[in-house]
């Protein structure tokens, strides 16, 4: 029986589909032109400054690499395995495949969908029903021959063909997906940039800060030596009536502060290793480095740029800005979801009601169908649906402007904080070298009695801390300059 329809519909409204079709695709499209897409306003205005500071720097440390920025050999190593090796990289780059694949999803719905299907079945239709009685009254028509005659009791029926059914996206719903998707695309690869700029400055940190460390314990072996000579004085002052019991128990004292020094030292150096470790994606073990952390010269940050620069090389600002487009191009997608669908369906298959005339050259079938559907009931969740992408595209808007001026103000926070270091530095060196000839002249003092241990001991205390401080502000030197560094966008190139 479907065949038989199919065949007297195909000669009937052949040429009637095909116009309709005809008239009705340009009318639709024409329609589809006259739609105008709300555009939306950025809420709040941002100003960005032209430069950083007085001077305008043309050229940023941010271009350079990595290699280039630290020049040394074992954070290179470290850098190198912790790209191949870390965790969190790696789940970066699966979250970029993922966004690959929702874009292809995208992609695809723009074309027809196209399936072969393949099916048999049998209907035991009602006496009282129209395929029924049709099918009965058909089988007695004159015009109706033997091998055209319906099985009635049951009817089989057997199709081997391909359904296809397309969307036409007159009113840009699917290609704003797409676009929105793509961005996703630029967006997650910006994420994984952000990663690499994260973990190039966590390990170029932890790297200096635990050389500073190693620096630090040489000193404190020192003083512990000069300590102990100094203790071993004062016993033998107190050996010939110089000194009281009371000045030994202090030097001890001392001494026994500075040996523990060495061991809390030993504690932070393993937490270090093990946070490199860590990074790097690999079992505790110990960490190559350079030795004579005060004779390594600090890392050049002279050349800054400008904001504009910054803006452009900052993986953090950049994957906002692609979020915030991918959001916006979902507001359009969804204001396009409120507008009819157009819908064009097409088959074509061998249908027979039995298996031997299936193969026949008559038993080809093909159908053509398009619609035109318009949301009603479902018209206020699309409206939501609208209003939520509207929502999620300010959200992002804002959160971009939340990352630009973040931005900025790391910039000028870290520079101003780099030259206090450097004054600071500066003085402390000053007060060090001052310290050291107080420490030689209460020593000469002591042994003439013009001063007693505790002026020895303070002046011992006072050089150690001095060093120790010294160190920390290098320390802190080499970790704003890494930060000034990732703040302009580097690390990651």
């Amino acid at each position: 029986m479907k065949t038989l329809t199919y065949l007297i519909l195909t000669k009937i409204l052949k040429n009637r589909v095909i116009k309709a079709l005809t008239f009705f695709i340009p009318a639709v499209w024409i329609s589809a032109c006259q739609l105008t897409y709300h555009s939306l306003q950025a809420p709040l205005p941002l100003v960005i400054p032209s430069k950083f500071r007085a001077q305008e720097d043309t050229t940023s440390i941010a271009q350079q690499s990595w290699k280039e920025f630290f020049k040394d050999e074992y954070l290179e190593a470290l850098i190198e395995t912790a790209l191949v090796y870390n965790r969190n990289l790696q789940i970066a780059m699966q979250r970029i495949e993922a966004s690959q694949a929702l874009y292809l999803a995208s992609k695809g719905q723009l074309l027809p969908s196209l399936h072969l299907i393949t099916s048999a079945g049998v209907d035991k239709f009602g006496k009282y029903t129209m395929n029924g009685v049709g099918n009965f009254d058909t089988n007695l028509s004159g015009n109706i021959s033997e091998d055209l005659r319906i099985p009635t009791n049951p009817t089989p029926d057997f199709f081997v063909g391909f359904r296809s059914s397309w969307e036409l996206d007159i009113w840009g719903k699917l290609r704003n997906t797409k676009k929105a998707n793509s961005f996703r695309i630029l967006a997650s690869q910006a994420y994984k940039n952000m990663v690499i700029t994260e973990l190039v400055a966590q390990i170029g940190i932890l790297y200096y800060e635990l050389v500073a460390i190693d620096s630090e314990l040489r000193v404190i072996e020192r003083n512990t030596l000069l300590q102990q000579q100094m203790l071993n004085l004062i016993k033998a002052q107190k050996e010939a009536g110089k000194a009281t019991s009371l000045a030994v128990q202090q030097a001890e004292a001392q001494l026994l502060r500075t040996q523990s020094l060495e061991f809390s030292l030993k504690n932070q150096i393993i937490a270090l290793e093990n946070q490199i470790n860590f990074l790097l994606g690999r079992s505790p073990q110990p960490v190559l480095r350079t030795p004579n952390f005060m004779e390594k010269p600090l890392l050049v940050v002279s050349y800054i740029g400008v904001p504009a620069q910054m803006l452009q090389l900052r993986p953090d600002v950049r994957e906002a800005e692609l979020q915030l487009a991918a959001a916006n191009y979902d507001y359009y997608a969804a204001q396009a979801a409120l507008w009819p669908t157009l819908q064009l369906n097409t088959y074509t298959a061998l249908n027979a009601f039995s298996i031997e005339k299936f193969f026949n050259p008559a038993s080809f079938a093909y159908g053509i169908a398009s619609g035109l559907t318009t949301p009603i009931f479902q018209y206020h969740q699309l409206k939501a649906n609208k209003k939520i992408a509207q929502t999620n595209a300010y959200s992002a808007y804002l959160n971009y402007q939340n990352k630009v001026l973040s931005a900025l103000n790391e910039v000028n926070t870290l520079l101003q904080t780099l030259e206090n270091l450097e004054k600071i530095y500066s003085l402390r060196e000053q007060e060090l070298s001052t310290l050291r000839k107080a420490v030689e002249s209460s020593k000469n003092l002591f042994f003439t009695g013009f001063a007693n241990y505790l002026e020895v001991i303070t002046a011992q205390k006072g050089v150690l801390e001095a060093e120790i401080d010294l160190f920390e502000i290098r320390k802190n030197q080499f970790n704003t300059a890494i930060q000034i560094y990732k703040a302009l966008g580097g690390g990651w190139q």
